[in-house]
């Protein structure tokens, strides 16, 4: 008889997991990302009124957008509720984490487990479900109030445009804003990430300094083992099962290396961008906006936790100086050649590098002067 009496049970679960299949892992990702995103509120879908507002408004900024970057865009944009933003994240940022899942199966090896069996056995099967665990809780929070998939900079596998209504009009009324200003913000932010993020070249360049960085991010997961080894506590097991969540509290994202300098250069620019860009369109169509711009300013630094934590699964960080540098980046440039210049953001060699984005006019004379441009 084994000196544990859960071993049996462990088991069957373990098991259970493998007959499961390699997608066990975004099923699990799935379902947790859903429980979290329905919250307290049941996630209600948006009034009728108020997505009807948002598509009367998207061909007068798609209208801009086109103007801005000489490339001619559908108008097309979908309201939808948090769960839609969420089963989107986790669709756009599958192939980014299959990588990822694929390191996991092997977390375990190299570390000793003496004759631990179940340990062994829990290395070999959990680690892929753990990081389904992860990507499912930072896409959950992610759609809590991300107003689309503009809030995090990564390559997109469709053009797909989703706006979550309802988390535009909870932001308009905390800042005491007009519904169509957001609105009309929030558009044109989609809009650009999507045009910028679905073209070939951004994509695979982005793709390339987030093979790295992922790299990082998996490594931060090697003390997933001694948290899995709590489940053999028998005091324990009830708590984790009811919220394994908690198993992924406390793992700490890699130190700054030259990897997350480049993807952090990179995305810091791509978010500048479309920030200020979303706000000179809002201004063309509204006039000036200056209680949104602060507002925003404001959100981003102190409510976009959910954000910041999707962000860091892929070894990106939304908060620090580099994201005052690529305001500073992106305000030089616009001053002094217009925000045209940044259409050189559709090309394979458009994203600046680390050193560049503290000399945007390095950046500039070298995507000028590519035989790309």
């Amino acid at each position: 008889m084994s000196d544990n009496p859960f071993g049996g049970m462990f088991g069957d679960i373990f098991s259970m997991l493998g007959q499961q299949g390699p997608d066990a892992w975004f099923t699990t990702a799935t379902q947790l990302a859903l429980n979290i995103a329905r919250g307290e509120d049941s996630d209600p879908n948006p009034l009728p009124i108020e997505r009807q507002r948002l598509e009367e408004l998207a061909p007068l900024v798609a209208r801009h957008v086109d103007s801005l970057l000489g490339v001619s865009i559908d108008a097309s944009v979908v309201a939808v509720n948090r769960s839609a933003l969420t089963i989107a994240a986790l669709t756009q940022w599958r192939p980014l984490m299959e990588p990822m899942v694929a390191s996991s199966a092997s977390i375990g090896d190299g570390i000793d487990l003496g004759d631990n069996q179940m340990m062994a056995q829990m290395a070999a099967t959990l680690g892929p479900l753990f990081s389904g665990f992860q990507m499912g809780s930072v896409a959950g929070h992610f759609s809590e109030r991300a107003w689309s998939l503009a809030a995090l900079p990564l390559p997109r596998v469709d053009a797909e445009r989703q706006i979550v209504v309802n988390n535009l009009a909870s932001f308009a009324e905390a800042w005491s804003l007009e519904r169509d200003e957001v609105y009309v913000f929030a558009l044109a932010q989609e809009f650009l990430a999507s045009l910028v993020l679905t073209q070939p070249g951004t994509g695979d360049a982005l793709r390339a300094l987030l093979i790295d960085t992922v790299r990082e991010s998996t490594k931060a997961q090697g003390d997933l083992l001694s948290r899995l080894q709590s489940m053999i506590n028998p005091e324990d097991i009830a708590g984790i099962m009811e919220n394994p969540e908690s198993l992924l509290e406390g793992i700490e994202m890699p130190e700054e290396s030259d990897a997350t300098r480049a993807i952090n250069a990179a995305a810091s620019v791509l978010l500048a961008f479309f920030d200020s860009a979303a706000h000179q369109i809002t201004e063309a169509i509204l006039g000036p906006r200056p209680a949104l711009v602060e507002a925003y300013r404001r959100h981003r630094r102190s409510d976009a936790r959910g954000e910041d934590a999707a962000a860091a699964l892929f070894g990106i960080s939304t908060q620090g100086e580099h994201h005052d540098q690529a305001a500073a980046f992106v305000a030089t440039l616009a001053k002094e050649h217009t925000l045209r210049v940044f259409d050189a953001l559709l090309r394979v060699d458009g994203l600046p590098s680390a050193p560049e984005l503290s000399d945007p006019h390095a950046w500039y004379e070298r995507v000028t002067n590519s035989p790309l441009a």
